[in-house]
């Protein structure tokens, strides 16, 4: 070959492009199949992450504090029920007892109460009657309102209190105690004991109606000793408590207390009968 067709052979190849390489052909990728889920597994998915809406959340709250106050309820009702599983046998019998004898005064009440009707309706005189019921139950609430003096059976209540840890809401529980039980007149170191009687700490003694009282506090009490003595003693009561402040307290049953304190009476401001 001459030169002069080498010269145009390779400017022939110059001019050719140059082979492309072919890629060689893709595979088609299968994704992988979703795996089978149990019933166990799509109830899970369906609860969580929990999708709560805002009545649900305010639902739940005031379930969370109802139980909450159930659950409190039912401690406080376990206490009391422990306490009372703990008491001796004596103990049990007295509470009975002291339960039996506030429904036989409610009772006894009422009965009375109804006499006094039946007296009124039968009485040939009802003017009479009237005036003679009137005049007793004044009498009897002269002696609620401590306007006048009162004896019969009772208790003498005596707390000495040498550590000086005996405050005012621990007489006043006494105080309530002894009304619980029936207790008609009381007064406390010569103070009448009324309906609208408060107790408040004086320094290192107590106040009644403003009245500076100090230990030994001697409780005159009138009223049926069989009640008002098994009252303060119960379980968890009174003398067990004023015990546990390091006080003694002693209670005596008398045929005759006297409760002679006065009150003077108060004339209403704005109160007035309806009668008139």
């Amino acid at each position: 070959m001459s030169d002069q067709d080498e010269t145009a052979e390779n400017r022939l190849r110059k001019e050719l492009p140059e082979e492309v390489p072919v890629a060689p052909p893709v595979e088609p990728v299968e994704e992988p199949a979703e795996p089978v889920l149990t019933g166990r597994q799509r109830l899970v998915n369906g609860l969580w992450p929990p999708r709560v809406s805002r009545a649900q959340l305010i639902v739940a709250l005031l379930l969370f504090g109802l139980g909450f106050g159930l659950a409190v309820q039912v401690a406080s009702n376990s206490d009391d029920d422990t306490a009372l599983r703990g008491a001796r046998q004596e103990d049990l019998v007295r509470i009975l007892d002291e339960l039996d004898d506030r429904t036989q005064r409610l009772e006894d009440e009422k009965q009375g109460l109804e006499k006094q009707r039946d007296e009124l309706e039968n009485s040939s005189d009802q003017a009479e009657e009237a005036r003679r019921q009137t005049i007793e139950k004044e009498r009897q609430l002269g002696i609620l309102a401590g306007t006048v003096a009162a004896q019969g059976p009772g208790i003498t209540m005596t707390i000495d209190d040498t550590k000086g840890t005996v405050e005012a809401d621990m007489l006043l529980d006494a105080v309530q105690e002894l009304r619980a039980a029936g207790a008609e007149a009381i007064q406390v170191n010569g103070v009448r004991v009324v309906a609208g009687t408060y107790l408040t700490d004086s320094g290192n003694s107590v106040s009644v109606d403003g009245n500076e009282i100090n230990a030994p506090y001697r409780f005159q009490v009138i009223g049926k000793p069989q009640d008002l003595e098994p009252a303060l003693n119960i379980p968890g009561g009174v003398v067990q408590t004023l015990e546990k402040e390091q006080a003694t307290v002693t209670v005596e049953r008398s045929d005759k207390i006297i409760v002679d304190a006065l009150r003077p009476a108060k004339q209403p401001d704005y109160a007035r009968s309806s009668s008139q």
